[in-house]
């Protein structure tokens, strides 16, 4: 079997999403009274800290900001969810104004956003039988709208999620349900879910609210996440191979580090999908494991190919259970 871990790198390569280290770059567009008040007061929360920590990395920043009054905080917390949920955001008139919504999952126009079908592409030619599901590290919704809601779940499937599907449809004529055969564990939270509900889109990222794991040193896991971990370590558990795309493997992230090494006990091959690829990281995680790495597609198209057709000879025969999952595929 095979499991994904997506890192921000994956986004990074697919979408052009903001990496920790770019991520204050503020190209957010602004509108009305409250985003100008909440981008004012990150801007000079930022500026003050840069000059107290001049080789501070962002998210020392984060980590501090946590600490920051809960005006100052919370627009932190807005600006992070804001900033990655950015090139999402339609904007349609009703009425007599304009309003602004992050895109839904099913949305046809998704596929307009530059990314979207690049990840599809990435994800596609692993779905099947062998894929035990996708572990990722990243808050933005990449995934869900590669796959859409026939090819995902968030670990129970049929899951009904809280808003509305594509227009003209509304929600209490046709539920949006997760039907997909792969699942999908956001260890760090989602601009889509909140602590009571998970949604059709990433509206919570507009305002601010999302559920989160902020992108600090030593994260505190809140409890609502738990069961998405335990999602992970069964993904992880299942494969015989992993392929890690745009992780760095940071030694601060002692939570998710600790999954990796205890979940991935049986992993034979790992490849690594990076432009600066952490081999020595990931042999530490998985001394067992066969670990290489290329560089992302195109140029690692053909190395990507020929591990993943290794992989195929060498995995255990699908079981049943596998096969009828996988009758689930979208044609």
């Amino acid at each position: 079997m095979l499991a994904l871990l997506l890192g921000a790198g994956f986004a990074k390569w697919a979408a052009d999403l903001p990496i920790a280290a770019q991520l204050f770059d503020y190209a957010v567009e602004l509108r009305g009274p409250p985003d100008r008040g909440r981008m004012a007061a990150v801007r000079s929360r930022k500026e003050r800290w840069d000059e107290a920590h001049p080789d501070g990395l962002a998210e020392q920043f984060i980590a501090d900001a946590l600490e920051f009054p809960e005006k100052d905080r919370r627009a932190v917390l807005w600006y992070i969810e804001r900033r990655l949920s950015e090139p999402f955001i339609w904007k349609e008139f009703h009425g007599q104004r304009w309003r602004r919504h992050v895109l839904m999952i099913d949305e046809n126009r998704r596929f307009d956003v530059p990314g979207v079908a690049t990840a599809r592409t990435f994800i596609q030619q692993f779905r099947g039988p062998l894929l035990s599901g996708i572990v990722t590290t990243n808050y933005d919704m990449l995934v869900e709208y590669a796959l859409g809601t026939k090819g995902f779940h968030y670990g129970v499937r049929s899951e009904v999620l809280r808003g509305r599907g594509p227009y003209p449809v509304s929600q209490w004529r046709n539920p949006v349900k997760l039907e997909g055969e792969i699942p999908l564990a956001k260890i760090h939270g989602s601009i889509s879910w909140d602590e009571n509900n998970r949604y059709t889109d990433g509206r919570r990222a507009i305002t601010g609210g999302a559920l989160i794991v902020p992108p600090t040193p030593e994260k505190e896991l809140p409890e609502v996440l738990s069961h998405v971990w335990t999602l992970a370590g069964s993904i992880l558990e299942r494969a015989d191979a992993l392929l890690v795309f745009g992780s760095a493997f940071n030694p601060y992230d002692e939570a998710v580090l600790k999954l990796l090494q205890r979940a991935g006990r049986k992993l034979k091959s790992v490849l690594l999908v990076d432009t600066d690829p952490k081999i020595h990281a990931a042999s530490d995680l998985w001394p067992v494991a066969k670990v290489t790495s290329c560089l992302p597609p195109p140029s690692g198209d053909r190395c990507i190919e020929c591990w993943w057709d290794s992989v195929k000879r060498h995995c255990p025969r699908p079981t049943l259970q596998d096969w009828i999952r996988a009758l689930h595929l979208d044609p």
